[in-house]
């Protein structure tokens, strides 16, 4: 790991948590699967585009994290019994409505979100710009995803704060 100048010990903690990430991500984009093919009702079309680019956008972000555990020269979780098993999500039936899907994935992101932030945390204990500048890249990409889906799902004369 020299070419990087990282601490390998360190280095083992980031990795840690982007497996923990990786995990989460991998539930998400289930997720995301399961209620682009079970949307129903008035917003169906709507739904079921969003979320197909939703998880079009977890699909490359499982690479990038899984690229990044490799640049930094460990091997990422594959498995799914092992994402199963250190995901911070939790599966979701397919039998829920629409602003279910979309209230269940604003949890997912906040708690994806929060991963996110402890893998930022631990790589900047070890100055790993890298890990950093992705993940940082990819808070601010799901926190405007949210700001989105949060908008859909308030109702009209929904206070924002002042």
């Amino acid at each position: 790991m020299n070419y990087l100048n990282l601490d390998q010990n360190k280095t083992k903690n980031t990795v840690k948590e982007m497996n923990v990430l990786l995990a989460d991500y991998q539930l998400y984009y289930q997720k995301l699967r399961n209620y682009h093919w079970n949307i129903v009702g008035q917003n169906f079309f709507d739904l079921h585009e969003q979320f197909e680019e939703m998880y079009d956008d977890a699909k490359l972000k499982i690479d990038e994290i899984a690229e990044r555990i490799l640049t930094l020269r460990f091997q990422p979780e594959s498995n799914l019994s092992e994402y199963l098993k250190i995901t911070n999500l939790k599966e979701s039936s397919s039998d829920v409505s629409d602003r279910d899907m979309v209230s269940n994935l604003l949890d997912d992101h906040g708690t994806i979100i929060k991963q996110m932030r402890k893998v930022v945390e631990v790589a900047d204990e070890n100055n790993d710009e890298g890990t950093i500048d992705l993940i940082g890249a990819y808070i601010r990409e799901l926190e405007k995803t949210s700001w989105m889906l949060d908008a859909w799902i308030m109702k009209i004369g929904d206070k924002r704060n002042a």
